[in-house]
């Protein structure tokens, strides 16, 4: 059960949207994947435990914690009933909505005020009042969005980035931001822990996921032409970096 939730409209340069999932597991321990795309994510878990594998043991994860940008799959692991709130941010903000310094790990644990919802957020889980838990977490980021300082660079660059399904230049990037290259990278490292080539390549990667996802005869040269990648075979290079796999292997998954 997926549910997705715009944000008001003051949030929409900072947050893609809110969602809700639950999902159902057998009573084995089982893993999920999740894909690399051009969003980070703060993640409320409920129910069973959420886990991963680190240093070769499998330690549950507390609630809230992050997926940062990813640079390739990471598994997840519950079993019974888990349910999810999620909130998908622009990698650009996210730090700054946290107050948290930028960092490159993809799956993060963080200390913030934002955990206090976790009890009034279950409770209302627990009672299935989904939209009413979202209500309560878009009344807190919109308070903590006042905290924000001007990032008009980086809204100007990232919108003009997801525009263009993340195929634009860097040079053009700055020059719909109206900053330097020079500027435009700086104020992107400090924010996201990226670069905006970085970026840009996840963003078109999603973009990619997404068609074979939605449909898997989709023809690869065409598509690699429409995202601007050089050929076929940088789309596919660039697809097996990020998914550890083949477009045409992933697409016949998708297909199953």
């Amino acid at each position: 059960m997926h549910q997705e939730f715009e944000p008001p409209q003051e949030l929409r340069d900072i947050i893609k949207c809110f969602w809700y999932d639950r999902i159902e597991f057998g009573e084995e321990e089982s893993g999920f994947e999740v894909i690399p795309d051009g969003y980070a994510e703060i993640i409320f878990h409920f129910g069973n435990t959420c886990s991963i594998f680190h240093n070769g043991t499998l330690q549950a994860l507390p609630s809230p914690f992050m997926i940062g940008l990813l640079n390739q799959p990471v598994n997840f692991f519950s079993k019974n009933n888990l349910e999810i709130i999620g909130i998908r941010c622009f990698p650009w903000t996210v730090f700054d909505l946290l107050g948290l310094e930028s960092g490159k790990s993809g799956v993060q644990v963080f200390e913030h005020s934002v955990t206090k919802l976790q009890p009034t957020l279950r409770n209302l889980i627990q009672s299935r009042n989904i939209e009413q838990a979202i209500d309560e977490v878009k009344q807190y980021f919109l308070k903590a969005h006042s905290q924000i300082p001007d990032k008009s660079i980086l809204f100007k660059a990232g919108s003009a980035m997801r525009e263009k399904n993340g195929s634009m230049p860097v040079s053009e990037v700055a020059d719909a931001a109206h900053a330097t290259i020079r500027t435009l990278e700086r104020k992107f490292k400090q924010s996201s822990g990226y670069t905006v080539k970085d970026v840009s390549a996840l963003i078109r990667f999603e973009q990619v996921r997404n068609q074979l996802l939605i449909n898997p005869d989709t023809n690869l040269a065409a598509l690699a032409h429409d995202l601007g990648y050089t050929d076929q075979s940088h789309l596919s290079k660039e697809f097996k970096r990020y998914s550890g796999t083949t477009p045409a292997a992933f697409a016949r998954n998708a297909k199953k």
